[in-house]
């Protein structure tokens, strides 16, 4: 499977990126750290894994934003009581707690957070996108920094 992926490149990552970044558990890591291995253009690479897990929380935003009321009650089953709760750790943290949104298991949640709470899709994106850039970025840097130790 990894020879398979990477033998894809560019597209390989980009589309485990983007659904690395939906409420599907997958990791996309792996397959930058892989790429850069292989001598890949770094630069490209993390712009690419960043693009699609971007565009991954984008969706999972306009998930929370058309899909909220149904996800709340059908899919996730919260209560309103546990909405209210939901809601009040988000007011007082506010929309930065979306620079976080690269972490893994509170990353997506944080993401349909966002869209059900209406945050500005503007507001969004840009702490969204910096949030992830700065982990593809420091897991490039890492794979990159421990090749040349072993060479």
């Amino acid at each position: 499977m990894h020879e398979m992926l990477l033998s894809h490149g560019y597209p390989a990552l980009f589309l485990l990126s983007f659904l690395a970044s939906t409420l599907i558990p997958l990791g996309s890591e792996w397959l930058l750290a892989l790429m850069l291995i292989s001598h890949r253009d770094p630069v490209a690479t993390v712009a690419v894994a960043t693009i699609g897990n971007l565009l991954g929380a984008c969706t999972t935003y306009w998930l929370g934003i058309y899909g909220g009321p149904w996800l709340i009650r059908r899919v996730l089953r919260i209560d309103d009581s546990a909405e209210e709760r939901a809601k009040e750790l988000y007011r007082r943290y506010g929309s930065w707690s979306l620079l976080f949104s690269w972490l893994p298991v509170v990353g997506d949640p944080l993401c349909l957070a966002g869209g059900l709470l209406r945050v500005g899709f503007a507001r969004f994106s840009l702490l969204v996108l910096f949030g992830k850039l700065c982990r593809y970025a420091a897991v490039a840097w890492l794979t990159l920094g421990s090749t040349h130790l072993l060479t």
